[in-house]
């Protein structure tokens, strides 16, 4: 009997002796400073996101010797906006996707978005990345910047899937950013080359993410696939091992394609985090473009 009580009272020390870490893990304090509204927390304000009505036009620039089509759009309202450089993914420059180009623009930036595939005759979803093709994007960073219509001296890159590494490219190998490039914003980013091996894309991402130095935000959802998800995460938390201005937000409940996923497929979740990160895009964008 005197063993038995001996065992349990053993036992409910050593419970008792754990159970302050376990407490004071969960009240140590968090750094929510980045996304805390106290005005909302405290008096119940919200404040919606100013929009503004829209219009586009289509052009082209020249670029590798084929003319690049190219998508502007921007407050109908005059006057000059931030500038936007809206790169594709693999699906290329379709409704859906230009849908979300004119929601970017109605938060009140000038956005332009080439449609680098068809300049090409590419089909949508290649599997290959051409990497002729950064050349193109990288030029029309420049047709941007020479627009009379911005009122900013710089631009943020802005994209999705594969439109994430050529973005990438154009800030460090062709050596934009903090000259030309202020931020890097992406929607579930290629992080790595498409053509690295298999093992690459799973276990590791490309090399010039260490390289950013610029702002960077990065929205994924929170059933990406694992590879895709474990290369950005992984970049992203050595972006900020090193010291540097990176964050990826994950939203629950929702997976690839949030953004711009069709009404027959669309949830109510998929709204939900497009919505959001819209607004945080925007915010992030005008933080830096406005320095």
């Amino acid at each position: 009997m005197r063993q038995k009580r001996s065992l349990f009272s053993f036992l409910l020390i050593t419970v008792v002796a754990f159970l302050p870490q376990f407490v004071s893990a969960h009240e140590e304090a968090q750094d929510n400073s980045w996304w805390w509204d106290k005005a909302w927390w405290d008096e119940g304000k919200l404040s919606p996101a100013k929009s503004y009505d829209v219009e586009e036009s289509w052009s082209s620039y020249t670029s590798n010797g084929v003319d690049v089509p190219v998508m502007v759009v921007r407050p109908r309202k005059k006057g000059k906006f931030p500038a936007v450089f809206f790169q594709h993914g693999r699906r290329g420059l379709d409704d859906l996707i230009q849908r979300h180009a004119r929601r970017i623009a109605a938060q009140g930036f000038v956005v332009l978005a080439p449609d680098i595939y068809k300049a090409h005759f590419i089909g949508t979803h290649p599997v290959e990345h051409d990497y002729e093709l950064e050349k193109d994007v990288n030029n029309g960073l420049d047709v941007l910047l020479a627009r009379k219509d911005i009122s900013s001296k710089k631009a943020c890159l802005y994209s999705h899937t594969r439109g994430g590494y050529y973005t990438l490219k154009v800030a460090t190998t062709f050596g934009r950013q903090n000259k030309e490039v202020a931020c890097y914003v992406s929607y579930y980013p290629h992080l790595q080359d498409p053509n690295a091996p298999e093992p690459s894309q799973v276990y590791g991402y490309a090399p010039e993410v260490d390289k950013i130095n610029i702002p960077m935000l990065v929205f994924i959802g929170d059933e990406e696939q694992y590879q895709r998800r474990r290369v950005i995460e992984t970049g992203i938390n050595q972006l900020r091992k090193q010291g540097k201005d990176a964050r990826v937000i994950v939203y629950p409940g929702v997976g690839r394609g949030f953004d711009f996923r069709p009404e027959n497929v669309r949830t109510f979740a998929d709204d939900l985090a497009a919505k959001d990160a819209v607004q945080r895009a925007a915010a992030f964008m005008n933080k830096h473009l406005n320095k």
